[in-house]
């Protein structure tokens, strides 16, 4: 370059300044203009100039001094500011590395000076943005200000370049300008010592999320900025975390609050940024502060769970220690710990294991929210990806359906119902999703077991929108349901069709509304509707609430008879699906309020709607599940790829038309579907064909006027079922003709003549069939065939038949066996037992006193045991048949009023202790059968103090079912009073309390109640009189305490009506009342106040009280009192026996009318086995190998002394009573049967010190012990051990049935050596 020609000026400091060429001197005396214009030519000047340039540098070094002067650092123009900042940088560029200016103050200014130029980078529309840029680029290249590191307060200048590049980095920036400003800051901070605590703020401060939101180009520079500088800037980030987070500094910072927000960002950005700093949140996350747990817990479930984290296997510890949150005292920190494993699921289902136990607690927290919030975690992972969530993990939500609050509940329910839509219906993820949540339409349909109603509702909502969706097209919605039907387990099924049975009973409390709203006005009228909306509130959700909303709805029903029309089309049989859709929009739009959003009133009456809208079945949807049917039937149809064989396909489908033919009975009357039916009872498969005769029975009232064609086919059909089909086809037959046809009389004469004509008892396998038919017939056609039955009933049922034992049965000890092992002619007695039953209940008359023989022969049944003619041809399995065939028998004739009339209380009695049978089964038959009538409100009040009995079940299932019932009966007795203003005149025998009398009266006439001081014997009965009374205490309805005790007491002041002159049975009788009023007084402080009524006490059991008669005597001492309500263990016995008499005192001895020989023999048995029944002392028996149904088990019998200290005053529960008292419980009572005459019983029997332990009977409830054979005598000495009660030994350590024969193992009878008269001498005669 040639030297400038312009003449050299004179510094201030009197160096000469050299010009480029054509550049005059640059002062304060020109334009600004000028000075611009110069500049640019010194700019230029200074671009070209390299490093080399030694003679120029030395040149123009004047120059350079002269434009760090402060004219030019403070000038006002910016053009001027910018030219010179480039000057300035072009000038380190030169002079590098040794800067021209060694003052540090003027190397500070400067260097400020340049950075706020930097902000013109801000403009990229400017024109003197290249400018901008050229200097940001020219000071990045020569890294000019890495010279400040010499500056002591360089910091500041670097704060102020680093806050500057943050705040001019922008989105219309392209990729150079940010690499330069990273390449100028990253040198900066990997070339300087460190990173001051300010500086790392101004980087740090772009990543919160207030400045992220305002500025994301500077927190995408800060990103790539602290990535690029890693390993410099780390341990700056760790002891800035490590004075804020342990130290607790937070002055150090002014970011110190948004720690958490940063570490979050930092860990996004690079997780080395954070090496040193993990190990400090662990110890946040044991911090004393719960605020601060749950701050550390909102942290790291975002690092841990975000998508591309491996924190948690990097860091195992850190881990273990978040996981410890699930379990943290502070509620919001187990919130969130839960929330978290929602997100954790989805992005890392490698830590699903890890979690799943975690879970699994948190899932019975016992704060709702949390369980609530593991649900949803749950379910959000499900409906994202099934894969995502184990079988455990969708278990936890299985529980929780049954969840003690609701909204748990409802959330648990509608989750799982949304992965069945999702996975089973849609089959979204193929069948082996569907397959692992195939469970779940069950466990829904199972919930409709629950007594909420909001449950209900809700397994209601969710069948219709989830499990069978009622928008789909009519055959898509019934191919779903037919094969949904055909998939469920018997107990979804069985709710299934309680929840169409319940819709159906609403939908007629509706029809019955609107009936009533089309009579007059009258105050029966009110009083009816006001029942009949009481009843409809309580299927609605909140019936409190409900009441009011059903009263407003009644109210403008009956303003509005178009509304009334419309809701009248909605229930009417013929409602098609399309219209209850119109209809229910219809009438919502009708009530709903514009002014009103949230209208709580339309809410409830479109529940009301929901529930009784046909939304699924109508003519066209029984049609195409009938093309199904027939599809499954011809083979064409989809059964296999559905996961169900055709013949379930078939069946299944037969079942659900059955079911619907209840519902929707209208549904069915066409031809084709009745000529698939037809079909259907051509087939081989005996549940098809009987569930098809019972939809014709069902829906057939119009065939025989408009379809005459099937009622040809179907007659013949009908009477070969009836003739020859199977027993429940021959039953379903006969009410099918007697319900469809109008000429039934001449049908079942067709039926009955032939079939009476050829019994034969010698071929039972072909008598099962036309004794039900026969049977049936009586029964619904009493006036027609009663006579003719009489003589079938005296000449073969009884005398042929029951009177008769032609086979020999199995001796296989057991004392039950499955169904089909049941011999035929077994098989037959019980359904001759049946038909004398049906036979009785069709005449509804005790004219000819029939009845009377009928109870005595079932009582005598009863009496031995089920062997009527005791000759020991029986085997024990077929005995406890008859037994129980006789009990329910009773309790069957018990149902009709003229036949309860002329039961004996001592008939009562043995029916009773049928529910202690030796046999598991028979007890559990028993008992549901009980449960069933009394529900229904059938059997009188008094069968329901039975279950008082249920406390001596050594089976622990056995008593929760007993307590089951009585609390859904006592409920249902209760709230039938409520509903029924009528219900107050026929209080004896509906109120609950009023079974206190019958059940004292059957306690002090159990045959183990013999010793009325005997302390164990009390104790047994305490433990049946609390198991009624407890249920019965729970409430304090209307001062019932004090009426029960009253009830107690007045007892007291009558006499026995079975046996008032025996003092014996009067002492016992007093004795239970002593302790009924010991337990209602010390389990009631309100049994003192004074009874709001009188009680009135049955006189078929209790005498009038006598005027003068005053019975103020304690029958139980003090110290006997005590001893029952602290519930003192009994003292350690040793296995024996101890004699007990046969009946109770004041039973008549049942007699049979046979002759004398008869009678001789029945008093020899009785005789026999009057006295000893064996009797455990031991507390705890424990015994191996032993089905409880086996006869004469060999049993290996440890005893343990039991404890003598006192239990601590609590009511004893069965559980306990199990172990600890003396009665045997389930076991065969032994009774004397009534109606008897001239049998004497004899009073003399052996003891137990003459016969030996060895030898000492075991006498059965209900049942005198029949002799064994002499060879029985020979095994029992041969064992040489004490006959002990083992069999409620065997039962409780069972605690269930755990086989077929469980809970009826039996211990040895006593020898008897008296033969068996006859079975042509044991008759009884049915004309008496």
């Amino acid at each position: 370059m040639d030297f400038p020609a312009t003449q050299p000026k004179p510094a201030a400091d009197g160096k000469i300044i050299y010009y480029p060429p054509g550049v005059k001197e640059i002062t304060d005396k020109i334009t600004n203009d000028e000075v611009v214009k110069r500049l640019k030519m010194v700019v230029k000047t200074f671009m070209d100039m390299d490093q080399d340039s030694e003679d120029e540098k030395q040149q123009y070094l004047p120059l350079a001094l002269h434009l760090a002067s402060e004219f030019f650092l403070r000038n006002p123009n910016k053009d001027v500011r910018l030219l010179v900042a480039c000057c300035l940088a072009d000038i380190f560029r030169i002079y590098a590395p040794e800067a021209p200016y060694t003052s540090h103050d003027k190397l500070k200014d400067i260097f400020l000076f340049i950075t706020r130029q930097l902000k013109g980078l801000e403009d990229t529309k400017s024109p003197q943005f290249n400018r901008y840029f050229y200097l940001l680029e020219n000071l990045a290249w020569v890294k000019s200000y890495n010279i400040c590191f010499e500056l002591e307060d360089c910091n500041d200048i670097f704060i102020q370049l680093f806050r500057t590049l943050f705040s001019v980095i922008n989105n219309s920036h392209n990729q150079k300008v940010q690499m330069h400003m990273l390449d100028l800051m990253s040198s900066i901070i990997m070339e300087g010592d460190g990173v001051t605590q300010e500086l790392l703020d101004s980087i740090l401060i772009n990543l919160i999320p207030a400045h992220k939101n305002l500025n994301k180009q500077a927190f995408d520079l800060a990103k790539v900025l602290l990535k690029r500088t890693v390993q410099t800037i780390e341990p700056c980030i760790a002891n800035f975390f490590n004075q804020v987070l342990v130290l607790g500094k937070s002055s150090v910072s002014d970011l110190s609050e948004h720690v958490f927000d940063l570490i979050q960002e930092l860990f996004a950005i690079d997780p080395h940024l954070l090496l040193s700093v993990m190990p400090q949140l662990e110890f946040k996350l044991k911090s004393n502060d719960g605020e601060e747990r749950l701050a550390v817990v909102r942290l790291l479930a975002k690092l841990f769970g975000s998508k591309d984290s491996d924190l948690a296997t990097q860091n195992r510890p850190l881990w273990q220690c978040f996981l410890g949150r699930f379990n943290d005292i502070h509620v919001p920190v187990r919130l969130e710990s839960v929330k978290f494993a929602s997100h954790c699921l989805m992005n890392h289902p490698d830590l699903a294991k890890d979690l799943t136990e975690y879970l699994k607690v948190r899932s019975h927290d016992p704060e709702e929210a949390i369980r609530h919030d593991v649900i949803v975690t749950i379910i959000t992972a499900g409906k994202r990806d099934l894969s995502l969530v184990n079988d455990q993990l969708l278990g936890f939500v299985r529980e929780r359906t049954l969840d003690k609050r609701w909204r748990v509940r409802k959330e648990a329910m509608m989750g799982l119902a949304q992965l069945y839509k999702k996975y089973c219906l849609h089959a979204e993820a193929g069948k082996d999703a569907a397959e692992k949540v195939s469970w779940i339409k069950d466990k829904l349909l199972h919930i409709y077991y629950q007594n909420s109603i909001d449950d209900k509702l809700l397994v209601e909502k969710i069948f219709a929108q989830y499990l069978v969706p009622h928008n789909l097209e009519t055959e898509e919605r019934m191919k779903c349901l037919y094969y949904l039907y055909a998939s469920l387990d018997p107990n979804a099924v069985k709710a299934l069709n309680e929840m169409w049975k319940c819709q159906n009973m609403l939908r007629s409390h509706v029809r019955e509304l609107l009936d009533l709203h089309k009579q007059p006005t009258s105050e029966a009228n009110s009083a009816a509707m006001f029942g009949k909306l009481m009843t409809i509130a309580k299927n609605l959700p909140d019936p409190g609430k409900a009441q009011d909303f059903v009263k407003k709805f009644n109210q403008v029903l009956g303003d509005d008879e178009k509304l009334r029309s419309q809701l009248e089309l909605l229930i009417s049989p013929t409602c098609s699906c399309k219209q209850a859709d119109v209809c229910v929009r219809e009438i919502a739009r009708k009530l709903a309020n514009p002014k009103q959003p949230t209208n709580p009133f339309l809410e409830m009456v479109k529940f009301l709607l929901e529930r009784i809208a046909p939304v699924h079945i109508d003519s066209e949807a029984i049609s195409a599940l009938v093309k199904l049917m027939n599809k499954s039937i011809e083979g064409t149809a989809d059964d296999e790829e559905e996961g169900v064989s055709p013949d379930t396909a078939i069946r299944a489908g037969l079942e659900l038309l059955k079911v619907l033919s209840f519902t929707h009975p209208t549904s069915f009357h066409s031809a084709e579907t009745y000529e698939s039916l037809l079909q259907c009872l051509r087939m081989e498969d005996d549940k098809v064909a009987e569930a098809a005769i019972q939809i014709f029975r069902n829906t057939g009232h119009k065939i025989e006027t408009d379809l005459p064609q099937i009622r040809s086919t179907l007659i013949p059909i009908l009477h070969q079922k009836a003739k020859r089909g199977t027993p429940h086809q021959a039953k379903q037959a006969v009410h099918c003709i007697h319900a469809i046809f109008s000429n039934k009389e001449v049908q079942l004469a067709q039926i009955f003549e032939p079939l009476s004509r050829s019994l034969n008892a010698d071929v039972p396998e072909q008598l099962i069939t036309p004794l039900v038919s026969l049977g049936h017939i009586s029964m619904l056609a009493p006036d027609q065939f009663a006579s003719p039955m009489k003589s079938v009933v005296a000449n073969f049922i009884v005398k042929d038949l029951l009177m008769n034992d032609r086979s020999t049965g199995e001796k296989n000890g057991k004392l039950w066996s499955p169904d089909e092992e049941v011999s035929p002619e077994v098989l037959a007695k019980v359904q001759a037992i049946k038909l004398l039953v049906r036979w009785l209940l069709g005449m509804k008359n005790n004219q000819s006193k029939s009845a009377n023989s009928t109870l005595r022969l079932l009582s005598a049944m009863l009496v031995s045991e089920g062997d009527l003619t005791e000759q020991k041809r029986i085997s024990k399995s077929d005995m406890s048949r008859l037994r129980l065939a006789a009990g329910s028998a009773i309790m069957k004739l018990a149902q009709e009023p003229c036949y309860h009339e002329i039961i004996t209380p001592e008939q009562f009695q043995l029916c009773a202790l049928v529910i202690n049978d030796e046999c598991y089964q028979v007890r559990q038959i028993f008992a549901q059968k009980l449960h069933k009538a009394l529900v229904k409100l059938l059997l009188p009040l008094e069968y329901m103090a039975i279950f008082a009995l249920c406390a001596k079940d050594p089976v622990k299932e056995r008593r929760a079912h007993a307590r089951q019932c009585l609390l859904k009966n006592i409920s249902i007795r209760r709230e039938y009073i409520k509903q029924n203003p009528m219900a107050n005149e026929k209080l004896l025998s509906l109120l609950p309390e009023y079974v206190v009398p019958y059940m004292i009266h059957l306690l002090a006439h159990d045959p183990d109640f013999t010793k009325p001081q005997d302390v164990d014997q009390l104790r047994d009965v305490k433990e049946c009189l609390w198991f009624m009374l407890e249920v019965l205490m729970t409430k304090n309805e209307n001062n019932s305490h004090a009426f029960m005790k009253k009830m107690s007491e007045n007892i007291k002041l009558t006499r026995d009506a079975q046996s008032p002159d025996e003092p014996k049975a009067n002492e016992k009788l007093y004795t239970v009342c002593d302790v009924a009023l010991c337990v209602i007084n010390s389990k009631s402080a309100l049994c003192n106040a004074d009874s709001p009524k009188d009680p009135v006490l049955p006189t078929k059991f209790f005498t009038q009280p006598e005027k003068d008669f005053c019975n103020d005597r304690n029958y139980i001492s003090e110290e006997t009192r005590v001893l029952l309500l602290t519930g003192k263990p009994k003292p350690t016995g040793v296995l024996g026996t101890v004699n007990k008499p046969l009946s109770a005192t004041g039973r008549r001895p049942y007699i049979r009318t046979t002759g004398s020989e008869t009678g001789s023999s029945v008093n020899s048995e009785l005789s026999s086995s009057a006295g000893n029944r064996s009797r455990e002392q031991s507390s705890d028996i424990s015994e191996t190998g032993v089905s409880e149904n086996d006869e004469n088990p060999v049993r290996i019998i440890s005893v343990t002394p039991a404890k003598t200290e006192p239990v601590k005053n609590k009511e004893m529960n069965s559980d306990q009573t199990t172990q600890g008292n003396s009665t045997e419980r389930g076991k065969k009572r032994t009774a004397a049967a009534s109606g008897t005459e001239n049998i004497h019983q004899k009073t003399e029997e052996k003891s137990v010190e003459e016969t030996g332990p060895s030898l000492a009977a075991k006498t059965r409830r209900g049942r005198p012990t029949k002799p064994e054979p002499q060879g029985t005598t020979a095994k029992n000495e041969e064992t040489n051990k004490p006959p002990v009660r083992g069999r409620k030994r065997a039962a409780a350590n069972q605690e269930g049935p755990g086989s077929l024969e469980a809970g009826n193992a039996k211990a040895p009878k006593q020898q008897d050596t008296a033969k068996k008269p006859a079975a042509a001498q044991r008759q009884i005669d049915l004309q008496r």
